[in-house]
C-alpha cells in the first residue's frame, strides 16, 4: 500500500473543482503545534462513533440469531477490526482515514430476522460480505459493477429497512412515557444547539436510566469482562441472497462511498481500493466473532478529516490514528456496555437507537426519491423492502432491490 501525499489546505471544496495540489513542507517553516488537537479530534471521533451506534449494532446482531453472550462478541469484534483498520490506514496513506462498523447493515440485520440455519448462517453472510468487499480493492471491474447499481435503489432499500427502527422511539414513548421521554427530550434539545452530540447523549442518558434497572443491576460481573466466542461459519444460498448481497450494497452505498466523498470535501483523495481490501479482510477476520461490517467511516470521518483535527491538513492523518486506538481502548469495555444495552427495561434502547437512525433514514429518503428519473422504481424498492415479505428465506431487503432494478430496467427502455 503506498502512501498518498495529503493535500495543503483544508477547505472543503465543491466536487466540480480540482482537489488542492500535494505539498511540499517548507523545512524552514515551523508547524504549528497541534498535538492537542491531533488528541482531542481522534478522542472525540472513537467516543462518537461508538455511542452513537453501538445499540444498532447490538439489535442487529440479536436480530439475526445471536445469543447476548454472541452479540457481545460481535460488538467486541467489530470494534476491534475498525480500530486496527484505521489505524493501518491512516498511518500507511498518512491520510486521515477512518474506519466504521456499517450502521446501516446492522439496521438491516435487525430487519432480516433470523435465518433458516440461524447464527452460524448469519455469520457466513458476514464473511462473504467481506470477501465481496476485498474483492472491490481487488478487483476494478467489481468496483465498476457496484457503481452501476442506481444510488437512488440503494437509498430506497435503506430507508426500508430504518422505518420500523426509526418508528420504535414513536412507540416506545407511546408505551412507556416516563421512562423514554427523557430520552426523546435530551435528543431534541440537542439536536438544536448541539447536533453532534444529540445521538450519544440519548444513547448515554438510556444507558443510565439502564443502570438503575433490576434487570442491569443483577448482572454477573463475569459478563462485563469482554470474551470472543467463536462460531463457525455455515454457508448457504441464504446467507449470500438474506444477508452477504444486501449487507455488501448497503454498506458500498451508504458508508463507503459517502465516505470517499467526505474526504474529497476536505481535499483528500481516499485509495478506494486499498481501503476496500483492508476493510474486507478486517471484516472477513471478525466474522466468526460476529462482526458483521466495517467499512469507511462516512459521517465520523469529517471529525478526524475537518479543522477539528488540527490545523495543518497534512498531520491530520495523527487523529485518525489516535480514533483508531480509541476504538481499541472502547472495544475493552464493549462486553460492560453490551451486557447493561442487553439487560435494560425493554424498549428503552431500541428507542435510543431509533433515534441514532433519524438523520440516517431522512439522508436516505432524500437521497432515494430527489432524482426525477428513478422515483418509480425507488418506490417499488421502498415499498417491498418495507413490507417486510420474505420469499423462499430471502429477506425483503433483497428483493426490493430486485424489484426497484427490474422497474428502473423496464422504464429505461420505455424511454429510448
Amino acid at each position: 500500500m503506498r502512501r498518498v501525499t495529503p493535500p495543503d489546505d483544508a477547505p472543503a471544496a465543491p466536487a466540480a473543482e480540482t482537489p488542492p495540489a500535494p505539498a511540499t513542507v517548507d523545512a524552514t517553516v515551523a508547524a504549528p503545534r497541534d498535538g492537542g488537537t491531533h488528541l482531542a479530534a481522534g478522542a472525540v471521533t472513537a467516543v462518537v462513533g461508538f455511542t452513537s451506534a453501538f445499540a444498532v449494532v447490538l439489535g442487529g446482531l440479536r436480530a439475526v440469531g445471536a445469543t447476548p453472550a454472541q452479540a457481545a462478541s460481535g460488538l467486541l469484534a467489530v470494534t476491534l477490526a475498525m480500530g486496527a483498520a484505521t489505524i493501518l490506514l491512516a498511518w500507511r496513506t498518512r491520510l486521515p482515514i477512518t474506519v466504521a462498523w456499517s450502521t446501516p447493515g446492522a439496521a438491516l440485520l435487525a430487519t432480516t430476522g433470523t435465518a433458516a440455519g440461524g447464527w452460524a448462517e448469519a455469520v457466513a453472510g458476514f464473511a462473504l460480505c467481506g470477501a465481496l468487499l476485498a474483492a472491490v480493492g481487488l478487483w476494478r471491474r467489481l468496483e465498476r459493477w457496484v457503481r452501476l447499481i442506481p444510488v437512488p435503489l440503494a437509498n430506497a432499500m435503506l430507508a426500508g429497512v430504518l422505518v420500523d427502527l426509526c418508528l420504535q422511539p414513536v412507540l416506545a414513548v407511546a408505551d412507556r412515557p416516563l421512562l423514554v421521554g427523557p430520552v426523546v427530550l435530551i435528543w431534541l434539545a440537542l439536536l438544536r444547539w448541539a447536533p453532534r452530540w444529540a445521538t450519544p447523549a440519548a444513547i448515554g442518558l438510556a444507558v443510565a436510566i439502564a443502570v438503575a434497572s433490576p434487570g442491569v443491576r443483577a448482572l454477573d460481573p463475569g459478563d462485563l469482562v469482554p470474551s470472543l466466542t467463536w462460531t463457525t461459519p455455515e454457508p448457504s444460498w441464504s446467507a449470500v441472497v438474506s444477508v452477504a448481497v444486501p449487507l455488501f450494497v448497503v454498506t458500498m452505498a451508504s458508508q463507503n462511498i459517502p465516505g470517499v466523498a467526505v474526504l474529497a470535501g476536505f481535499g483528500y483523495a481516499a485509495p478506494l481500493r486499498p481501503a476496500m481490501l483492508v476493510t474486507g479482510i478486517g471484516t472477513v477476520l471478525a466474522a466468526p466473532f460476529g462482526g458483521h461490517a466495517i467499512n469507511l467511516a462516512a459521517i465520523s470521518a469529517a471529525l478526524a478529516a475537518g479543522p477539528e483535527g488540527g490545523p495543518d491538513p497534512r498531520r491530520r492523518w495523527r487523529a485518525a490514528v489516535v480514533a483508531g486506538c480509541g476504538y481499541v481502548v472502547l472495544a475493552i469495555a464493549s462486553a460492560a456496555v453490551a451486557a447493561v444495552a442487553l439487560a435494560a427495561p425493554a424498549g428503552l434502547i431500541a428507542a435510543a437507537a431509533g433515534l441514532a437512525l433519524v438523520g440516517t433514514l431522512a439522508a436516505a429518503l432524500g437521497g432515494a426519491f430527489g432524482a426525477a428519473g428513478h422515483r418509480e422504481a425507488a418506490a417499488v424498492t421502498f415499498l417491498v423492502t418495507v413490507s417486510g415479505v420474505s420469499v423462499g428465506g430471502v429477506s425483503a431487503a433483497f428483493w426490493g432491490l430486485l424489484a426497484g432494478i427490474a422497474v428502473h430496467l423496464v422504464l429505461r427502455a420505455a424511454r429510448r
